[in-house]
């Protein structure tokens, strides 16, 4: 009976295991590569699946979600024969499970591999500052490079990064030092134009502030002239509508002549003819008064000296 019951264990074992074999559940985004007697026979997607146990067998499973590998930092020579190390990333999917089972050892060192060469030839043809100011020019080459060589693997290379891009120590103390200096020569600039605006801005004040200043003197030496003229014209309409003789007429010239002979500066004094009419008229009001009276002698006559048309007299100088 023993002998029995050992048999009978064996076979459930047998079965549960053949079940076990026969019974394959793939995850989503997965696929398995099956093989038969070492054969590739089909490619086994995401769920439930049945194989022939002990006779199909997986060779491979793989992920087809996106993947993202970073690679070590890559020592590249640019053209200027200077060193710089650039690290990259690089994300890719896997399209073809088959491809990328049999087409290739290992896609992941081949990308590496692929990576750093086509870099080496890409940042070979350009000097350092192309190479920092350039990144979407290499991203874009290095990803042609790669969709084209990884087709045939099964793999589609979505996008490749430069995360790094590190010159010399030498050249990024050069580097910040011209940035120093760049950056000091833009300031001097914005300040100079500054200073430049500044300026323009106070000299069309100034010029403004004169014009309107002088402006405001015409107006005010216009509104003053107006003013005199005025006073002139009021006093000659008040002496005409005073009706004045001649005799207050001379008086009022006598007068005026002390303060035309004002002023030390005033060496020659000009008599003007119209004295001698003037001397007449007071003379004729005064009657027999003054020195320019007629006196009780002849046919009582006055006669006024005579005063010459003009007369020039020295004014004595005050020393």
């Amino acid at each position: 009976m023993e002998p029995v019951i050992i048999v009978l264990i064996i076979l459930v074992v047998l079965v549960f295991i053949a079940l076990i074999k026969t019974i394959q559940v793939i995850p989503q985004a997965s696929a398995a590569i099956v093989e038969r007697f070492g054969r590739y026979t089909r490619t086994l997607n995401a769920g439930l699946n049945i194989v022939v146990p002990f006779i199909d067998t997986i060779r491979n499973r793989i992920d087809l979600r996106e993947q993202v590998v970073p690679f070590p930092p890559q020592p590249v020579i640019t053209q200027d024969n200077l060193v710089v190390n650039i690290d990259t990333v690089i994300y890719y999917q896997v399209t073809d499970a088959r491809a990328a089972t049999y087409e290739v050892a290992s896609y992941i060192q081949a990308i590496e591999q692929l990576t750093v060469t086509t870099l080496r030839n890409i940042i070979g043809g350009m000097d350092l500052e192309r190479t920092l100011t350039s990144r979407e020019e290499i991203n874009a080459a290095l990803r042609g490079v790669l969709d084209e060589a990884t087709g045939k693997w099964g793999i589609r290379v979505n996008r490749v990064e430069l995360k790094a891009i590190e010159p010399p120590t030498s050249i990024q103390d050069s580097m910040e030092k011209q940035m120093r200096a760049d950056r000091d020569k833009r300031a001097a600039i914005l300040q100079a134009e500054g200073v430049r605006q500044s300026e323009i801005l106070r000299a069309e004040g100034e010029k403004q502030s004169q014009i309107l200043r002088a402006e405001g003197e015409a107006k005010a030496a216009a509104l003053r002239a107006e003013g005199e003229a005025q006073a002139v014209r009021t006093v000659f309409e008040a002496i005409h509508a005073g009706d004045p003789d001649q005799k207050l007429l001379s008086y009022q010239y006598l007068q005026m002549l002390p303060k035309i002979a004002e002023g030390d500066a005033n060496k020659l004094w000009i008599v003007p003819s119209e004295i001698g009419d003037a001397l007449k008229g007071l003379s004729g009001a005064m009657g027999n008064f003054g020195p320019l009276g007629g006196g009780s002698g002849g046919n009582g006559n006055s006669t006024a000296p005579s005063v010459p048309s003009q007369e020039r007299r020295e004014k004595p100088s005050i020393d």
